[in-house]
């Protein structure tokens, strides 16, 4: 039982590690002046409200604001390799593995026990230790 959570717990790993891999996405962050105002990630970051077009600034405050984006890229290309591409003898042993493995674990038939329901009879008297007859 504890196998089985372990190799799903495995599997679901293995898994996000391929999707996370494989994923891309962009961080977007909005500085204004030195200070950090947002970091966003797959949507625009918010901007700090100072609008260089509607207020009363001069050029000095125009270029104060800044943007950084960062785009993160997952890979985009996984080699997939068939069973063709290796060679005769890695075939030949994961076949024999997969296999001997298989025949590892056949279920055995359910036998019948025909006296299964039946409770022994009641000991009155145990004859071995009357006549003190011990096998040894």
């Amino acid at each position: 039982m504890i196998t089985t959570i372990v190799n799903k717990g495995v599997s679901i790993v293995m898994a996000l590690v391929v999707l996370v891999s494989t994923l891309s996405f962009t961080i977007e962050s909005h500085y204004c002046g030195e200070h950090l105002v947002d970091i966003s990630i797959f949507t625009k970051a918010k901007q700090c409200g100072v609008d260089v077009a509607t207020t009363d600034v001069t050029v000095k405050t125009k270029g104060c604001c800044k943007n950084e984006i960062e785009v993160i890229t997952g890979q985009d290309q996984l080699k997939i390799n068939t069973f063709d591409d290796l060679q005769f003898s890695t075939q030949y042993f994961i076949k024999s593995f997969v296999y001997t493995y298989s025949q590892l674990f056949k279920r055995v038939p359910k036998q019948s026990i025909p006296h299964k329901n039946y409770a022994p009879p009641n000991l009155i008297i145990d004859f071995q230790v009357l006549h003190d007859v011990y096998i040894i």
